[in-house]
């Protein structure tokens, strides 16, 4: 074992970084159990696989995951395999590596299934924004059994949650569904979704609900925007709650310079609920 074939783990890691690829969700959940298998020994990695077959699992079941970890590998996770190999193989010995190869052949593609998770979501389950267990309980909490009306509300994962929890809280989903033909929204619904688009869920909706959510409206249009402005001026007491990356992934650019947001107290709990697996900085806002 030498130090030359650490350092050329560590550019292969690098670059596949670099490099994105599609997922195929058909195999994802097999290549991610393949990789949990080749580094039982090594538990930072096992955790974070479990992790995410746990998730699927649940996910597959109609039930909400719990929160995640951050799905990246450790930083010094070369030099710990590296370590574990030279403590059982002397140097030179052809089955240390041959191990060697083989793990680094292999860490780089995890690596790369790990930080693809999110897309493994919204291609299998048309889930967007991470809707975890912990997540819909600290939200039902802030709630407390006001009415709510879910826009953009996708197969409705939110709604879904908020209703285990709460059967008898009046809770409106809806959903414009104009996004079927290109992805996973929309196709398999957890719960019933009304048929609407944003701006008419609110107009039907809006005097009958203390809350409206809105979670990971897409960045390439103003509908965001459209209904900022609705609810300003036609339902000021209606409370607006936004989930999604702030000038990031979610809304449009407009949307994030003309929103008034803040994070009060009462929502540090479900900010800390839906704290991100990934380089994807998601949180709830209230908006004015």
């Amino acid at each position: 074992m030498k130090k030359k074939q650490l350092q050329r783990l560590k550019k292969q890691l690098k670059n596949s970084k670099k490099s994105p690829r599609q997922v195929k969700p058909t195999s994802y959940i097999g290549q991610i159990t393949h990789y949990a298998e080749l580094f039982s020994y090594f538990p930072q990695i096992k955790y974070l696989t479990n992790n995410v077959i746990e998730a699927d699992r649940l996910l597959k079941q109609g039930l909400l995951p719990q929160p995640l970890p951050k799905l990246l590998l450790p930083d010094n996770i070369q030099d710990v395999i590296f370590q574990f190999l030279n403590d059982r193989y002397p140097q030179g010995d052809h089955q240390g590596d041959v191990l060697w190869e083989k793990y680094s052949a292999a860490l780089p593609k995890l690596d790369k299934l790990l930080r693809d998770f999110r897309d493994y979501l919204e291609n299998t389950y048309g889930m967007w924004s991470y809707t975890n267990f912990a997540f819909i309980n600290a939200l039902s909490q802030y709630l407390d059994g006001q009415p709510v009306l879910e826009i953009m509300a996708g197969n409705g994962y939110i709604s879904k949650g908020l209703r285990d929890k709460n059967p008898f809280q009046t809770i409106y989903t809806t959903d414009s569904k104009a996004w079927v033909k290109e992805n996973e929204t929309g196709k398999h619904p957890v719960t019933e979704v009304e048929t609407l688009t944003a701006v008419a869920a609110i107009q039907k909706y809006g005097q009958q609900v203390k809350f409206v959510i809105m979670s990971w409206a897409p960045d390439k249009d103003e509908s965001d925007y459209q209904i900022l402005k609705l609810l300003r001026e036609q339902f000021p007491n209606v409370r607006f709650l936004v989930i999604g990356e702030r000038n990031g992934a979610t809304n449009s650019k407009r949307f994030w310079q003309l929103a008034q947001l803040s994070q009060p107290a009462e929502l540090k709990a479900i900010n800390q609920a839906l704290t991100s697996f990934d380089l994807i900085d998601e949180q709830v806002y209230l908006v004015e």
